[in-house]
Formats: structure tokens, C-alpha cells, sequence
């Protein structure tokens, strides 16, 4: 490879950017030690390290500055998301990221490319903060007809419903234990549990625990067997799901017609600018190609948000 070649120099980028993000994370999470130094080792005073007091300064800064106005990376799309990290140490990861972006598309195509890669970082932060929290609430649904199996046997075997609610917490899989134990948290310290499970599905998204509250509810109104009451519920949320699950393997197909037809262009147009970009060149040096592809842009975003409705069924 040429010395001279711009790959060996995003490539020492990159290496550095990963190095930058291992020692961010490493230091986040040594602030979360279970057990204090003072307490393993008396008498020995705790020395943070040079990068520690950076971060942490760092993380302050941004906390102080940005953090208290800022919607972005709030602290509850980060629960949603089932991330322990807190607002200021997401947005300062962000920015470690922006930077290095911007750095790499300086090298490749000069300022317009470093420009649009930090202006699509904090868009790339709040989308995989949704994907993040669309899949864990979709695993928090496909585990709720257990859950309530699990909240009917603990009854049946003469435990209070908040032991049952703290046996789930304790043997069920993530996220149904993160938010059940949230639940045992809450109630011990004084908020009542339909409280919580209501705040609960509403953090989920989660019509079917929603319902599950208000049979819990209501049960405590006016009495009765909570356990038969919830096998009743776990039998029609698990078949909402069969129904759901047959839904989605017939819609799979328009889905992937949906991927294809937006990728598609998107893919042709990245292939022609590496294969031939004299050819795509001239769309850059006249105002005319600059309308057209802001009006391409413009009519794909439509076509992407047109198929997105087509191809999602709710019931």
C-alpha cells in the first residue's frame, strides 16, 4: 500500500477512535464499582487516574452545559433503551463520535462530507436509541404470557403478590426482570404497585400489561382468584401474539419489497460515485443538479414514509 494513500490515515483514524471509545467505556464503568476502595483497602485513599479526572471533568462540563436543556439522549429514552449510562456521558460519547466522523469524511471528500457526517451523528444517536428500545420492548411483549404464568404459579403456591412479583424479578430474563424488580423497588418504598405497573406499561408500550394492571386492580376492588384471573389474561395475550406472529410472517415479504425499493437507489447512486464519479459530477456544478437532488431526497423521504404505512398493520 502507497505511504502516501488517505486509507492508511482513516485507518490510524479509526484505530484511534476505537481506542478513544474503549477508554471512555472502561472508564465509565469503573465509576461503577460495587464495592469502594475505602472498603477493600482501609486506610488507603482512592487516586483516580488522569483519564478518570478528564472524563469526569469532561462529563461535569457537559452536564452543567448541556444536559439540564437538552431533550436529546434524555435519561428516559435512555431507561427505555436499557442503557446505565447517564445523559452526559451519552451526549459527550456522541460528540467523541461526531468529531471522529468529521475527521474521516475531511479525508475523503473535504468539508461538505465532514459537515453532513456530524450533522447525521446525533440523527445515528437517537435512531439507535429507538432500535434499542423497539427491541426491548418487543422481547419485554414476547415474554409477558410467562411472566404471568409465572405471577399465577407463585400465587398458587401461597405467596403474596408482591413476593411473586419479587420471584419474577429474580428468575425471569432481561428486560422483564429490570422492570419487575423496578416494580418491587418502588413499592417498598412507599408508591402503590398499580402506580408503578401503570407507569411500568406505559414505558413499554405494552397494551397487554396495561391490561394486566387493571386485572390486578380490580381483583383488589372487589376480590376473587387473582391467579385464575391471570391465566385467563396470559391465555389471550398469548394468543394476541400467535395472531401478531402470523400477521408479520405475511406482511415479511412487503417489508423486504419496502427495504429493497429504498435501498435501491441510495445503493446506486454511493456505487456510481466510487465507480465513476465524473459521471455523477456534474449534478455538484450547476444549481439545477443541486434542486434535483434535493427534490430526489425530498420524494425518497415520501416513498420510504409511504411504504413504512403500507407495510404496518396495527390491531
Amino acid at each position: 500500500m502507497n505511504p502516501d494513500s488517505p486509507l492508511l490515515l482513516i485507518l490510524g483514524v479509526l484505530l484511534c477512535f476505537a481506542a478513544l471509545v474503549f477508554l471512555l467505556v472502561v472508564t465509565l464503568r469503573g465509576r461503577e464499582s460495587n464495592i469502594d476502595v475505602s472498603r477493600r483497602r482501609p486506610g488507603v485513599a482512592e487516586q483516580p487516574s488522569v483519564l478518570t479526572r478528564v472524563a469526569e471533568s469532561a462529563s461535569s462540563f457537559v452536564d452543567q452545559k448541556v444536559g439540564k436543556n437538552a431533550s436529546f439522549g434524555s435519561a428516559n429514552s435512555l431507561e427505555e433503551a436499557g442503557l446505565r449510562i447517564r445523559q452526559a456521558d451519552y451526549i459527550l460519547l456522541l460528540g467523541c463520535i461526531a468529531v471522529t466522523a468529521g475527521i474521516i469524511g475531511f479525508v475523503l471528500a473535504g468539508v461538505g462530507l465532514a459537515l453532513l457526517f456530524v450533522l447525521l451523528t446525533p440523527i445515528g444517536g437517537m435512531l439507535f436509541l429507538n432500535i434499542m428500545a423497539g427491541n426491548r420492548r418487543a422481547k419485554f411483549e414476547s415474554q409477558l404470557g410467562d411472566t404471568l404464568q409465572m405471577l399465577s404459579g407463585g400465587l398458587r403456591a401461597g405467596h403474596s403478590l408482591l413476593r411473586a412479583v419479587d420471584a419474577v424479578s429474580q428468575e425471569s430474563d432481561a428486560p422483564t426482570s429490570e422492570e419487575f424488580a423496578r416494580l418491587v423497588n418502588e413499592t417498598r418504598l412507599g408508591r402503590d404497585l398499580k402506580e408503578s405497573m401503570a407507569d411500568s406499561a406505559r414505558r413499554m408500550r405494552s397494551e397487554d400489561f396495561d391490561w394486566t394492571a387493571q386485572a390486578i386492580e380490580i381483583h383488589r376492588e372487589v376480590g376473587g382468584d387473582l391467579a385464575e384471573v391471570l391465566d385467563h389474561v396470559g391465555e389471550t395475550i398469548r394468543e394476541r401474539m400467535q395472531i401478531k406472529g402470523q400477521v408479520q410472517s405475511l406482511s415479511a415479504e412487503g417489508k423486504l419489497s419496502a427495504y429493497i425499493l429504498i435501498a435501491l437507489p441510495v445503493g446506486i447512486f454511493l456505487f456510481l460515485s466510487f465507480a465513476n464519479p465524473g459521471y455523477l459530477g456534474v449534478m455538484y456544478t450547476s444549481v439545477l443538479g443541486w434542486v434535483m437532488l434535493g427534490f430526489a431526497v425530498v420524494l425518497l423521504a415520501l416513498g420510504s414514509f409511504w411504504l413504512s404505512r403500507v407495510v404496518k398493520i396495527k390491531f
